[in-house]
């Protein structure tokens, strides 16, 4: 690198840009319930290394208009199990004051939009503002990415973590308790499947996982996880497809002969 550019890096002191991340939901039914946190310290000591600091969004849009909760306190308790509340969806509108008062951030639902599409481009048929020109519509690029799928064929080790970013996984070796695999496809393991398997990473709620011996300590798709506890003997130490059925994840025997 010149030392021209160098210099020019030191003097932009940020670059702003946009971004994706995949984070938690946690749905919120009841939270007056005194079963609440005891059920959810349950599903976090299930799993404490996925769940330790891990950022989540509150969704509070299936309460009632006629709730009244202390939500500071709810998010206070929230936190004490590991977690971090950093946004909020729906609910009442005293519930989101509440919410944004406490310093959560009000998300949207679904995946977020990039940075591009949030500002809006005025519209060209309108003049401008004390009779200035129309300005002129700009130029939308499409890129279209498309990416050779990522084959790991040596096993993959307790503490690695494989990302196949924009395409699938396939692994041809095994997968070690403690090791992580994240695409943004589907996941193939032509092995035991141990550690944690994230598909749809970036949102995509078609992705699948296949392995030929499902042995996981947690399975996601598009965000919706499930931890061994939660896996039927049924499946355990066989070769099994995982994918969301009506928003639910789900999984069957794959037919080996």
């Amino acid at each position: 690198m010149s030392s021209a550019s160098q210099v020019a890096e030191r003097d932009v002191p940020f670059q702003l840009r946009g971004n994706s991340f995949t984070m938690m939901v946690l749905k919120v039914f009841a939270p007056t319930s005194p079963e609440f946190f005891t059920q959810l310290n349950v599903k976090v000591r299930q799993a404490p290394n996925f769940f330790r600091n891990a950022p989540v969004v509150l969704d509070f849009d299936d309460l009632p208009e006629s709730i009244v909760f202390d939500l500071a306190a709810f998010v206070a308790q929230v936190q004490a199990q590991h977690l971090l509340p950093v946004g909020f969806q729906g609910g009442p509108q005293p519930v989101r004051e509440a919410a944004a008062a406490a310093g959560l951030t009000p998300m949207p639902s679904g995946r977020a939009a990039k940075l591009e599409e949030v500002v809006k481009a005025p519209d060209p048929r309108q003049p401008g503002a004390q009779g200035q020109a129309p300005i002129p519509a700009p130029q939308v690029l499409v890129e279209v990415v498309h990416r050779p799928t990522l084959v790991v064929t040596e096993p993959v080790r307790s503490g690695m973590r494989v990302y196949a970013e924009k395409t699938d996984l396939i692994v041809t070796s095994s997968v070690s308790p403690g090791a992580e695999l994240l695409a943004d496809g589907n996941i193939h393991v032509y092995g035991a499947l141990r550690g944690r398997a994230l598909a749809g990473f970036s949102g995509d709620a078609k992705a699948r996982i296949f392995c030929h011996s499902l042995e996981a300590e947690v399975l996601s798709v598009a965000g919706n996880y499930r931890v061994s506890e939660d896996i039927s003997s049924d499946f355990y130490k066989k070769a099994v497809q995982v994918f969301l059925r009506d928003g639910v994840l789900s999984m069957d025997l794959l037919k080996t002969a």
